[in-house]
């Protein structure tokens, strides 16, 4: 198993970052909020977790390691693959979905695109004794930060190498679309929305 790659970004996409290893370039499929934190150029270090399928090998990176930790645990529980598992990391900070599952807090899961409500009490049965107790004080941090899709965006936006002016017209832009989705707005799908105001205006 791939633990971690380090080196320099070479290139950032809405979901993918291109990290620098030894000459070659590996391609890490990451969230909003990770992919925030990355500069094209700048060192990196990215904890990992090698997805394998007859017809591809993809990796995925996180954060930190309890960021990896969450991905792989959210997969041991059915119907939750990778795809799934890293769109609720999208949503939800780790310690905020440990948070959901000890409170079976249905509804949100119920926030992360690909989960109904029959889905969410299926996963808070099968996670309930596999995430661990919520970590306390980094809790209410990870509540705010899912909840705070604009910064979410325009961070992700930013990382992207888009100019201030840039993403905050973009946030303004999707602003309706994640008013109507409610509360926690699906954040993968909104940085998508934002991408393509971006490129007509170009």
């Amino acid at each position: 198993m791939i633990a971690f790659v380090s080196g320099p970004i070479a290139a950032l996409a809405p979901d993918t970052a291109v990290v620098e290893v030894g000459g070659v370039g590996m391609a890490v499929q990451c969230t909003p909020n990770t992919l925030s934190a990355l500069r094209v150029g700048q060192q990196a270090r990215l904890a990992t977790s090698l997805v394998v399928r007859e017809d591809s090998l993809t990796l995925y990176g996180f954060a930190d390691d309890d960021e990896r930790q969450v991905f792989e645990l959210l997969q041991t529980a059915s119907g939750v693959g990778p795809r799934l598992a890293q769109a609720m990391l999208a949503v939800h900070s780790p310690d905020a979905l440990r948070r959901a599952v000890a409170t079976g807090d249905e509804k949100a899961l119920t926030a992360v695109p690909g989960i109904g409500k029959k889905g969410a009490q299926r996963l808070l049965l099968e996670l309930k004794d596999r995430l661990g107790e919520p970590m306390g004080t980094a809790l209410a941090v990870g509540a705010a930060i899912s909840s705070s899709w604009r910064d979410q965006l325009h961070a992700a936006l930013i990382g992207l190498g888009y100019a201030t002016r840039e993403a905050d017209e973009a946030v303004a832009a999707v602003a309706p679309q994640a008013e109507a989705a409610g509360s926690t707005p699906p954040v993968p799908q909104l940085l998508r929305a934002a991408l393509q105001t971006l490129n007509r205006t170009r």
